[in-house]
């Protein structure tokens, strides 16, 4: 695995300035987010960037044995989630549902040079974070980010970013796997439908400009940045990596816990901070969560707790500050 990160990091051969543009547009265009003009990864410095490639869920399914449960396909992405239904968090005295913010996500794409991103982040205890991160490192996995996505809450949660990148996906697999064995993960449960979400959803779509849906218990509005994301040779399909979130709790009479983050550049950062105060909700982090994504994205966590509607109003203006566009269905 370490071999072949040192290959991948290597600069590829150089085409033509023609070529470099025409990859850097295509994932974007193929998931049907509208490109932002010039809106070409700065980063790439003449490299030939690499394309991701269409998947299907049987090509997963040796990963999918690694991982010891079942994933999903979220068009170019091979996703798997391992939500910590073991623990009982609460933050500001409520109940965290574990499909709010307590979820393990991870997400596997194949590149047309034959190699597999691995990307995602996993949420442990603060007494698991060392142990999980020691495993991480025997098998060639990195750690991207380390932080946490909540106010003060019991137990301690961190989130741990995850990144690797080589041409054996399932040994990444069998690693990821022994890292999260290391955890109070629990196994995976049958898959139902998601009931309905006891809030004014067709209020919130209307007020966000976004379709959301519900995941379990929780209702969830998704957006993409709209320039191509790179992270080194390779371009990040939307969804992956560069996505804006907002995930409503309901706590009934229409009353949420809202939970999310915004994914902003530099220029973007403290007029998303400025209006999510003056809407009324509560900063929590500010950090990256890749190291070598182009251009450079910052991650603003937030939350806020009250009528779900007047929360959307609330967030609107932050989310108009970044140049993002609603999330393509199929991909979230």
């Amino acid at each position: 695995m370490a071999d072949d990160r040192q290959q991948n990091s290597r600069s590829g051969p150089t085409g033509s300035r023609r070529r470099v543009l025409a990859a850097a547009a295509l994932a974007p265009v193929l998931a049907g987010v509208p490109v932002r003009a010039g809106a070409v990864s700065g980063g790439s410095k003449g490299r030939a960037l690499v394309e991701p490639v269409m998947t299907e869920l049987a090509d997963w399914a040796d990963v999918g044995k690694a991982l010891g449960r079942p994933g999903d396909m979220r068009r170019f992405m091979y996703h798997t989630g391992f939500p910590r239904r073991d623990l009982t968090v609460f933050s500001r005295g409520i109940r965290i549902d574990p499909a709010l913010a307590l979820g393990t996500h991870v997400s596997f794409v194949r590149y047309a040079d034959h190699s597999t991103l691995l990307m995602g982040d996993a949420a442990v205890l603060e007494r698991e974070l060392q142990g999980f991160c020691d495993v991480l490192h025997q098998h060639g996995i990195d750690q991207t980010a380390i932080h946490k996505h909540l106010l003060a809450h019991e137990p301690a949660v961190w989130w741990v970013h995850l990144h690797a990148h080589g041409h054996d996906p399932v040994a990444v697999a069998r690693g990821l796997r022994a890292a999260i064995d290391r955890t109070g993960t629990p196994p995976p449960e049958p898959v139902t439908a998601s009931p309905p979400v006891d809030l004014d959803t067709a209020a919130i779509d209307a007020v966000l400009g976004v379709k959301g849906y519900a995941d379990e218990k929780i209702y969830r509005c998704t957006y993409v940045r709209r320039e191509t994301i790179t992270d080194g040779r390779v371009i990040l399909p939307p969804g992956l990596g560069a996505t804006s979130a907002a995930s409503f709790q309901p706590l009934g009479g229409g009353r949420a816990a809202l939970s999310g983050d915004l994914a902003v550049v530099a220029r973007e950062v403290q007029p998303a901070l400025m209006a999510l105060r003056r809407g009324g909700l509560e900063l929590v982090e500010l950090h990256h969560h890749n190291l070598t994504d182009e251009p450079r994205l910052l991650f603003v966590h937030y939350w806020a707790v009250g009528d779900a509607v007047r929360l959307a109003k609330g967030l609107r203006p932050a989310v108009d500050t970044t140049d993002v566009v609603p999330m393509p269905r199929g991909v979230d």
